[in-house]
């Protein structure tokens, strides 16, 4: 009763945090990448700070994981794959790639390091602990359509981790070439200024769809209220910064709406 008390409380914190998210986003971004600005107290590398910070969703994940009453379940052990190769790439191989980028990065605020670092302690647990122990596999309500859903899920999961990763590499590709930054061209980026945020949020609706659970739901809810701010603040940076030469048919992040 007190880990199924703690999980629930986990999951409420989970949603009550999405609206300030949203909020105080729309009128602060954090201070990284094109919104980088002093004031934020001491920084640290780039691919360090995307590695130390996404890490809990590997290893907590997998500490968590063994403990669970569906640990031996077969459904469980592919369920949770997706959630872990999205962020083995994001915890190993992004970082790897900016830290192949020759240009100078501007430092990654430890602060919002340290944000991102307790939200994922928060998710992972979550994520990890319904799909291992909570999710009832083979009940009335979920045993026949568990493989409609995932299949479904996971369609759209790597379509957005396709978008996310390529637009990622078109990305850190202006950079290597220098000079400062430059209006992304092609692909996606004739859509929207985001691409690579519209293909995460992607990501999490099909993860939302896979588990079919206020967990995976929860995820998604909390990645457009962090993801869409910071989108349509990119958004506004690339319309002031090269005016007339910016496309005005793209959108911020989702592609001919939003």
């Amino acid at each position: 009763m007190a880990d199924q008390a703690f999980f629930n409380n986990c999951l409420l914190a989970l949603y009550l945090i999405a609206p300030p998210t949203f909020v105080s986003l729309r009128f602060l971004q954090a201070p990284y990448g094109k919104h980088h600005r002093p004031g934020w107290g001491p920084t640290m590398s780039p691919p360090l700070a995307w590695f130390l910070m996404e890490s809990p969703t590997l290893w907590l994940t997998l500490l968590i994981f063994p403990f669970g009453r569906n640990f031996r379940n077969p459904k469980s052990l592919i369920l949770i794959s997706p959630f872990l190769f999205h962020y083995f790439h994001r915890s190993c191989i992004y970082p790897l790639r900016l830290h192949r980028n020759k240009t100078q990065l501007t430092g990654f605020p430890v602060t919002v390091a340290l944000m991102a670092f307790g939200f994922n302690l928060l998710n992972s647990y979550l994520q990890a602990r319904w799909v291992s122990h909570y999710k009832d596999y083979d009940g009335e309500s979920d045993g026949r359509l568990f493989w409609w859903r995932f299949l479904i899920g996971l369609v759209i999961f790597f379509c957005g981790m396709w978008v996310n990763i390529w637009s990622d590499k078109v990305l850190v590709g202006l950079k290597k070439q220098g000079g400062g930054y430059k209006v992304p061209r092609g692909g996606w980026f004739e859509l929207v200024s985001c691409p690579n945020y519209f293909g995460e949020i992607l990501e999490w609706f099909g993860w939302a769809v896979m588990t079919w659970s206020w967990v995976g739901l929860g995820f998604f809810l909390y990645t457009c209220a962090n993801l869409v701010p910071r989108a349509l603040a990119h958004h506004k940076w690339y319309l002031e910064k090269f005016g007339e030469d910016y496309p005005k048919h793209r959108k911020a992040v989702i592609p001919f709406l939003y």
